[in-house]
């Protein structure tokens, strides 16, 4: 059975019948990543806003749950594993601790240390999530086989341990521009075509 082609596919097409002597694979790989993206990221606000819950939210809250009993983390630890800034991550607890889904504590092995708990509460919201939300994104992977779904995951761990890797050797690597943009500007390269 031959694949259906998408706005992509055809982009791609019409991008190499006028420009042969280009190789557009990286906006084929990159058009399909921001698409599925976005797709990924309305479907996981909806079923999380089920729930009256941000994004955000249950990031924060999913990574205290499956850091195992006691339920807790240092802050750095915490943003390190959620992906969050230290500014933004100090907004954050002082919300989710607002409404009683975290506590902090001073962190006993360091006097000037602190640790974030989930409490009770907060381990409740993340149990009562987690299969509806585990659901949504099985739901979101259904055109794979279980084989295909490990491909997908090794090839996608592959590349993002490549990007961060690039990133960590060049922390102010900027996007190349042509002379015709203003010098120093940075933009984000054109993965749509």
């Amino acid at each position: 059975m031959a694949m259906k082609r998408g706005p992509i596919d055809i982009a791609l097409e019409q991008w190499r019948r006028e420009r042969p002597d280009l190789d557009f694979s990286p906006i084929g790989v990159w058009g399909h990543v921001t698409r599925v993206s976005r797709i990924v990221r309305a479907a996981e606000k909806r079923i999380l806003g089920q729930f009256d819950i941000e994004t955000w939210e249950f990031e924060v809250l999913a990574t205290l749950r499956r850091s195992g009993p006691t339920y807790q983390l240092a802050p750095k630890q915490l943003g390190q594993a959620a992906l969050v800034s230290s500014g933004a991550l100090t907004n954050r607890i002082d919300h989710l601790e607002r409404a009683g889904l975290v506590e902090r504590h001073p962190d006993p092995h360091d006097r000037r240390g602190l640790l974030v708990q989930l409490t009770a509460k907060g381990k409740e919201r993340v149990d009562e999530i987690l299969e509806d939300y585990l659901a949504a994104q099985a739901q979101l992977l259904h055109a794979f086989a279980s084989s295909e779904r490990r491909t997908a995951e090794n090839l996608f761990r592959k590349l993002l341990i490549s990007l961060e890797e690039n990133v960590r050797r060049q922390p102010s690597a900027r996007v190349a521009r042509s002379d015709s943009h203003a010098r120093g500007a940075v933009t984000a390269p054109p993965f749509s075509v």
